[in-house]
């Protein structure tokens, strides 16, 4: 996930507010901005329904607290957006987020038929972008990327506000999926 000419994950800006010299605030999406408990049910079901679960993602609630951290966050750095989600959901995503009233920035996806865990996928995005800028805080909701995170040395806030779902931790690590 570290060369763009060998995936999809690379950065698509939803307008021209990078400024180089502000840090970066990278925000992850799904219960961290977005509340999918709404969602939840297609994850219950085995086979798992992907394309339901993505496919319900633009009718997400926005999660209050991460929002405001969001907001209060680009006061001082750019936002950036890294999200496990595959690339097909970048137009919904993108959509998303300007609905919400939230910063433009960057959206990081992984590729379509990435099926590494959101540990691995979103740490490697993470010292990829860090290379050319500081990266004040990671905002995630999923524990073992937040431990991954810390222990590559980024300062991270574990976002608990929204209610934690284990089909969703299990569809993140082990189908690789979000």
């Amino acid at each position: 996930m570290t060369d763009n000419s060998r995936d999809n994950s690379r950065g698509s800006s939803r307008g021209n507010s990078r400024d180089s010299r502000r840090p970066l605030a990278v925000f992850d999406l799904d219960n961290t901005l977005a509340d999918t408990a709404h969602r939840q049910r297609f994850l219950e079901r085995r086979p798992r329904d992907w394309d339901a679960f993505f496919a319900a993602a633009p009718q997400d609630p926005p999660l209050a607290e991460g929002v405001e951290l969001a907001l209060k966050s680009a006061e001082e750095c750019e936002i950036v957006y890294l999200t496990g989600r595959p690339e097909r959901c970048r137009r919904d995503t993108a959509d998303w987020l300007a609905a919400q009233g939230l910063p433009e920035g960057r959206i990081w996806m992984r590729r379509n038929d990435d099926r590494r865990p959101a540990r691995f996928t979103k740490l490697a995005i993470l010292r990829r972008i860090s290379r050319d800028r500081e990266v004040r805080v990671l905002v995630d909701d999923d524990e073992l990327v937040c431990e991954e995170a810390r222990r590559a040395g980024f300062t991270v806030v574990q976002a608990r506000w929204a209610t934690p779902s284990e089909d969703l931790k299990d569809a993140q690590e082990r189908e690789g999926r979000t």
